[in-house]
């Protein structure tokens, strides 16, 4: 079978959430038996969101082969439970970027470069290079709104698509809007969205309409007809209770059906038997956790949202619910940790950059520590924590990582080394998946229950191979190293009810209904301790 093509695209207002219905949509198309592949186009000039403030775009989601991408894939990959590689990732920059150096190089013998045929014949390349024989259904998901000026060439390119080729299908994702006061829902915004589309020349063959409110049999009518679809086109999708309540409701409402039945798939019902129970078990858990996220972009949650949801997931596994005590690392210290860590079950640390809000983080993992609360640390959370260690336990005061004084002299964490990783902003950085050996008797060999792993890792600073020895002596436990043994990838402290420290990036490979190891381990332990109190 040919490779199928869905384009999603939204219109009238961004933020609809056009990711989750693309990822609700692969989750749906999957259980029918088909094989399925999730792609991003981002307008934005950047090359990807690597140097992005997170506060402008939320987390960088990190893929298997090491790509720096939008958030969107972290959903594609938690409910299709499928990994994504840097191609299912692709900004305005990264194709202006090829487009030029292309120029640059000759290879167009000397023509005018324009967005039409040259920009978008690149962008179709990008989108025919998901095809593969192992490859049923690509649902790409075009950024932005309609009428966007960014967003016009990878219109133009889809509808080109269109032309080329049979098997493909125009999805548009717009908003009903309820009338403040009244409470009336219009669907006038949504007309107009899709005139919009026709200008463009793609002709929408299925709505999925996000509304607060039910939509009435009345007001579909009038969109089938206006927008010239087919009655059970025109789908609702509903504010759901719980994120991965969506594959249920836009089942419901046919979604899945429609979609197989305009590209002529034939597949039986799919089998939602277990996302089901797995929903109800989220919806319906006996327990309530709190955990203390502590990290210096807390003013945007998105800057954490795969930690967030790999808690969700561990809570879930527990029956319980997780809630989160979002703590800003800037206005920590040692006088008011008793005040914002108090009763917290859990202090999690996440990754970071830079060395803003710093010693507040190194505040909440002595706290951790002497008062036995769980901790877990990521990345920069696990840094910080050897630095605590190095100064509070190793008595090393000055204690610090090169990345935050050029002058300590005790940089327990330092640039690694040049044998390993890619480069990156003028330093080296280590991206992607890499192996890590667990040691015996340790937390995490009995929570991954095997004895290598590999994990995925953004960094660029490693813990400093001088002061093993020292800290083994104090009581640090290696737990996980590189195959090499070079490396330091997982600290824990066995004098400790569950501490764990991470160089790399679990929360990238978590799922709804297979939660990561560490996460499911960490969250327990909190659960234990507010039992204990």
């Amino acid at each position: 079978m040919a490779t199928k093509f869905i384009f999603i695209t939204g219109g009238v207002v961004s933020g609809l959430g056009k990711g989750i219905c693309a990822a609700s949509l692969g989750r749906l198309l999957k259980q029918r038996g088909l094989r399925v592949r999730n792609q991003k186009f981002d307008p934005y000039i950047n090359v990807d969101p690597g140097t992005m403030s997170p506060y402008q775009h939320g987390e960088v989601f990190v893929t298997e082969d090491g790509a720096e991408t939008d958030l969107d894939l972290g959903h594609y990959e938690r409910f299709v439970d499928e990994d994504l590689s840097g191609n299912s990732s692709v900004s305005s920059g990264k194709v202006y970027w090829e487009v030029l150096n292309r120029e640059r190089r000759g290879d167009y013998l000397g023509a005018t470069i324009q967005i039409i045929p040259h920009i978008t014949d690149e962008i179709k390349s990008r989108i025919y290079s998901m095809e593969s024989p192992d490859v049923d259904v690509v649902i790409c998901e075009i950024g932005g709104t309609v009428g966007d000026i960014e967003s016009q060439p990878f219109l133009e390119a889809i509808r080109q698509v269109a032309s080329e080729r049979e098997g493909v299908l125009f999805l548009h994702v717009p908003l009903i809007v309820q009338i403040p006061g009244s409470g009336e829902l219009k669907s006038k915004p949504t007309q107009h969205s899709v005139k919009e589309l026709l200008s463009l020349g793609i002709q929408p063959d299925v709505l999925v309409c996000r509304s607060d409110e039910p939509i009435s049999e009345e007001i579909k009518k009038k969109i089938a007809l206006f927008c010239n679809v087919e009655m059970d086109c025109v789908i609702q999708n509903a504010t759901a209770s719980t994120l991965y309540e969506v594959p249920l409701l836009l089942a419901r409402e046919g979604l899945d059906r429609v979609v197989c039945r305009k590209l002529n798939l034939d597949t039986p019902e799919p089998d939602l038997t277990a996302w089901s129970r797995m929903v109800e078990r989220t919806k319906h858990a006996r327990r309530k956790v709190e955990i203390a996220l502590v990290g210096k972009y807390t003013q945007l949650h998105d800057a954490y949202l795969s930690v967030v949801e790999s808690l969700a997931h561990a809570g879930t596994a527990n029956d319980a619910v997780v809630s989160i005590r979002w703590v800003d690392s800037e206005e920590l210290s040692e006088e008011n940790a008793a005040e914002k860590l108090g009763g917290c079950c859990g202090v999690l640390v996440p990754g970071g950059f830079g060395d803003r809000g710093i010693e507040g983080m190194i505040c909440a993992v002595r706290y951790a520590r002497e008062h036995k609360v769980p901790y877990f640390g990521i990345c920069l959370g696990m840094q910080v924590s050897v630095i605590e260690f190095a100064r509070h336990v190793a008595g090393l005061e000055d204690a610090n990582s090169a990345e935050f004084s050029e002058t300590t002299r005790n940089p327990v964490i330092h640039l690694m080394s040049d044998q390993v990783g890619v480069t990156a902003k003028g330093g080296t950085m280590r991206l992607g998946r890499y192996p890590c050996v667990l040691a015996e008797a340790t937390r995490s060999r009995e929570l991954y229950g095997t004895e290598e792993i590999s994990e995925r890792h953004r960094h660029r600073f490693e813990f400093n191979n001088s002061y093993r020895r020292l800290f083994a002596e104090k009581g640090l436990v290696l737990a996980g190293l590189s195959p090499s043994g070079t490396l330091v990838e997982i600290v824990e402290q066995p004098d400790h009810p569950w501490f764990v420290g991470v160089q790399f990036h679990p929360e990238f490979k978590s799922r709804p209904d297979r939660p990561h190891p560490l996460f499911f381990g960490f969250v327990r332990a909190a659960i234990e301790r507010c039992a204990r109190d």
